[in-house]
């Protein structure tokens, strides 16, 4: 299994499975973070993201929809990317760290969840969900 560091990613697919992407801890920034690489784009989340969206599905106790949307784009209701920008989560808003490209942490964190162990993620090609383990 990779490391999950720059310079032995992740290497995973979004939930439906059609694009791949590569993902890494940079616990040294000045923002501990998630690095996530997805056609070129460089994409940063919370690195505590991890542990809250675990956190939350187990409080949650069932299958939660993923949810996926860019940050310009208002996101579903009760869904984790809902949790992941909303004012009452563990960092009060978006865990995106960088503006323009907050968004779409339903279709990149799930997967990092999964290959760690943490969480089942189904693999459709359109309304996935997800659950603690």
């Amino acid at each position: 299994m990779a490391l999950g560091t720059k310079e032995d990613p992740w290497k995973l697919t979004t939930p439906p499975g059609k694009s791949e992407f590569i993902a890494w801890k940079e616990e040294d920034a000045d923002v501990p973070a998630i690095v996530c690489v997805v056609s070129g784009y460089e994409l940063r989340y919370h690195a505590r993201c991890i542990e809250d969206l675990h956190e939350m599905l187990k409080k949650h106790g069932d299958w939660m929809l993923l949810g996926n949307a860019d940050e310009q784009k208002p996101a579903k209701e009760n869904t984790v990317e809902a949790w992941g920008r909303a004012a009452d989560n563990p960092v009060g808003g978006f865990y995106g760290l960088r503006k323009g490209f907050r968004g779409r942490f339903g279709n990149h964190i799930p997967p990092i969840l999964e290959h760690l162990g943490l969480a089942e993620l189904e693999h459709n090609a359109r309304n996935n969900r997800m659950r603690a383990i």
